[in-house]
């Protein structure tokens, strides 16, 4: 069954997460995408190991487990477009392509005339996207952006960490780069948006993405928090700033996260939790007293719940129909059956023998539903069969090109 978007080509300069995560997204919807890589040593994240791929024998390869996170279901053809022949490749897969993505530095694809005023002219119908850190254009527009920086710089590390009256107080990092896969995502809604108009008759047209955008648009409602107040919000740890209880507490044997939406959630709780009291307290009664009484409550609610484990609170909690759950490492989340039953781990065969594993698609269409083609390709694994299908060359001319070390 062909897939929502296997109508289209990608060809995907782009490297690292925010760029290959959107390229990984269009390629699971059925898209061809071709990933332009440098010969030698491809994508940066090729080499950011350990830890890397084990092959059928049990030994490593030099496969990254960072690269084969966001690299399945595409192509990889080495070219050396610093060299004029190398831009004349990619110049003719630009043309035949509706969709390119590129996250080089403000400008740095001009000297080698591929950018996008040099690209439209000779394919008005390419959607042209850049992902940078910074955009292109303000001050820090010619500046390098990595996800970390940017979660520090863009609000969110101040909002990330225990508060500062608490031991280990400080600012940190998600723990994945968020604000990469998040740009990634946006990147393909825009580029979602515009096929839509260029398919109602429009044309091709210039995306430009930054990180920096992408990451204070994602603070959401903290940010509406400040905006709203003039304040800016404190560190909370797991707590919630604008809902209570909704955080972490500890149990018997561990810890449960606990999230309370609404009073009548709250009424449930207390009665699970054998304080019935609390839920007629006029200090928690509602939400917007229970957030001016935080400080009152919290240590209320961690007295009681030492006294059950973390299974015995998730399920008297569930058959009361209030939210809660564990706090799952990664080998218990994927043990998780709700995790096996949506089919959340996929294996694929792959190059250098046995499987690698992957994290499934959350996308789920009923028509034309996502489907795992390929492994993330080695590097250059696809040249020849690129070259030859897409741009019509022979045999000997793709081995002219690679004896020059243009492939």
């Amino acid at each position: 069954m062909p897939g929502a978007l296997s109508h289209l080509r990608v060809l995907d300069l782009s490297r690292v997460l925010a760029g290959p995560w959107a390229g990984q997204i269009l390629a699971d919807l059925g898209a061809e995408v071709i990933k332009i890589e440098r010969p030698g040593n491809g994508d940066d994240t090729r080499a950011w190991g350990p830890p890397f791929l084990k092959d059928a024998n049990g030994e490593n390869t030099s496969e990254a487990a960072y690269y084969l996170s966001a690299n399945r279901n595409k192509q990889s053809v080495t070219v050396d477009f610093t060299q004029p022949e190398g831009q004349r490749i990619v110049r003719e897969l630009a043309a035949k392509s509706d969709i390119l993505l590129e996250n080089f530095k403000v400008g740095g694809l001009a000297a080698y005339g591929l950018d996008y005023a040099s690209l439209k002219a000779i394919n008005p119908r390419l959607i042209y996207c850049s992902i940078t850190g910074f955009g292109q254009y303000g001050p820090y527009a010619k500046r390098a952006g990595y996800d970390f920086m940017i979660q520090g710089l863009g609000g969110l590390m101040s909002l990330t960490g225990r508060p500062d009256d608490e031991a280990g107080a400080g600012p940190v990092k998600v723990g994945v780069a968020l604000t990469d896969i998040l740009t990634g995502l946006y990147s393909t809604v825009a580029v979602l948006a515009a096929l839509a108009h260029r398919e109602q008759g429009g044309s091709g047209q210039h995306i430009d993405m930054a990180l920096l955008d992408v990451q204070v648009a994602c603070l959401a409602n903290q940010a509406m928090n400040y905006l709203t107040t003039g304040t800016p919000p404190r560190r909370l740890g797991n707590a919630h700033p604008n809902i209570v209880p909704y955080q972490d507490f500890p149990t018997a044997d561990g810890d449960f996260i606990l999230t309370v939406g609404n009073d009548g959630q709250f009424r449930k709780f207390c009665e699970v939790a054998e304080h019935p009291e609390w839920a007629d307290d006029p200090r928690f009664a509602t939400n917007k007293q229970r957030v001016a009484n935080r400080a009152v409550l919290i240590p209320l609610i961690r007295q009681a719940t030492v006294f059950k484990t973390t299974g015995e609170w998730v399920t008297a909690l569930e058959q009361a129909g209030v939210p809660c759950g564990p706090i799952n490492d990664l080998a218990q989340m994927f043990a998780d059956p709700q995790v096996q039953a949506r089919g959340l781990r996929v294996e694929l065969p792959h190059a250098l023998g046995g499987t690698v594993p992957q994290v499934a698609s959350p996308i789920r269409l009923s028509e034309t539903p996502v489907q795992y083609r390929n492994a993330p390709p080695l590097l250059g694994e696809h040249t020849v069969e690129v070259l030859q299908k897409v741009l019509g060359l022979d045999a000997a001319q793709v081995e002219a090109l690679r004896q020059a070390g243009v492939v």
